[in-house]
């Protein structure tokens, strides 16, 4: 269901969809109050909803969308100012599933494309985290949803385990995506020890003003200095730094210390920033002294970094699957044999908290054994 005021916007976004094969256009529609009015009958897996709308805005509409239909995949749409931004997160907070930045203007070319990537790619990979088992009201719809369902995960318990690094890390890295400021805000209030006395550095999937205003979130979450990445600033401990959006964030040594390097580089992975070029870079800095996490997100970056961190002697943790938005980036690199943990969002601070407090032993499997005589 794609509901915006414009209808140059909805009708490209149609035909985007329509496009697709395992998409349809269920409805689309002018206002907020139109979606909710006609949710029932609609009856979509998926709603592309518009912030700035008459007579009911995208942020008045999704707490009634959800309300009617709780499983109901919403991703936010709105262009790139800060207010729009700021009222992104609070629907992350009041139940959207992500968000999709609209360029300025749909003549730019490779604006156009990248949001055109981004939209199909939201829309596929969430649609079908949530689809349901229920007979859908439409034959179209089943037939859709019966040939794009996702075939089953792979048991996590088979998947290969690393142990840990048995060096002590020095620097705590983070890549994360779709549903990862939501998760970052989660993790960050709970790794306050770690923190001060360690940099944590990460890089989050995220377009330019929305990143200024995820490192605000996280100052607040995690009660420490935290904000966008400087170009050529020392890397000290006790902050958390966020590359920021449009820019991918390397370090790199700056005598004894490290150092921010941004770049103007073109998309990795089809990101920028990328997790990556973070993972990689930090190599030549902190050697195997690295505890790199990859937490929900579309895609597979992070895991070729991941790779090397490893090789280098370092350690990668990973989302599992049922805690995460989107089981794509962590899930690449579970499925590579490069995570020497794969852990529930909320068991993984207390497991940084021990590991860079010296405790680096692999979840051992117990028996338990009844005797009786």
């Amino acid at each position: 269901m794609v509901v915006d005021d414009s209808v140059v916007i909805r009708g490209m976004i149609a035909r985007w969809i329509e496009a697709e094969p395992d998409m349809v256009v269920a409805a689309s529609l002018r206002t907020g109050l139109d979606a909710v009015n006609q949710l029932e009958r609609v009856n979509p897996d998926v709603a592309v909803l518009d912030i700035e709308m008459p007579e009911l805005d995208g942020i008045s509409a999704l707490p009634q969308l959800l309300a009617k239909k709780p499983d109901l995949v919403i991703i936010m749409a709105s262009t790139l100012t800060r207010r729009n931004a700021e009222i992104s997160f609070k629907a992350l907070s009041l139940g959207a599933s992500d968000y999709i930045p609209k360029p300025e203007s749909t003549r730019e070319a490779t604006a156009a494309e990248t949001f055109r990537h981004d939209l199909i790619q939201k829309i596929r990979h969430l649609g079908a985290k949530a689809r349901r088992a229920a007979t859908p009201a439409s034959p179209q719809l089943a037939l859709l949803r019966e040939a794009s369902a996702r075939p089953a995960p792979v048991a996590q318990q088979q998947l290969m385990r690393r142990p840990f690094s048995m060096l002590a890390p020095r620097v705590l890295l983070i890549g994360s995506s779709t549903g990862g400021p939501q998760a970052l805000m989660a993790l960050v209030a709970e790794i306050g020890p770690v923190i001060d006395r360690y940099p944590v550095l990460i890089t989050q999937h995220m377009p330019p003003t929305f990143t200024t205003i995820l490192a605000e979130h996280l100052a607040r979450a995690s009660r420490r200095p935290a904000h966008e990445a400087v170009d050529g600033e020392i890397v000290k401990v006790g902050r958390i730094y966020l590359a920021p959006g449009g820019r991918h964030m390397r370090v790199v040594r700056h005598g004894a210390e490290a150092a921010i390097a941004l770049d103007d580089g073109p998309p990795v992975n089809f990101c920028k920033p990328a997790v990556d070029p973070l993972f990689a870079s930090a190599i030549d800095v902190w050697q195997g002294g690295i505890m790199s996490l990859i937490l929900t997100g579309m895609g597979s970056d992070g895991m070729r970094g991941g790779r090397e961190i490893v090789a280098a002697g370092g350690s990668v943790i990973a989302q599992d699957e049922a805690s995460s938005v989107v089981w794509g980036m962590p899930g690449a690199a579970a499925n590579a044999g490069i995570c020497a943990a794969v852990l529930p969002l909320n068991q993984i601070a207390p497991k940084l908290v021990r590991l860079f407090s010296g405790d680096r032993s692999s979840p051992r499997q117990t028996m338990s054994i009844c005797v009786s005589f």
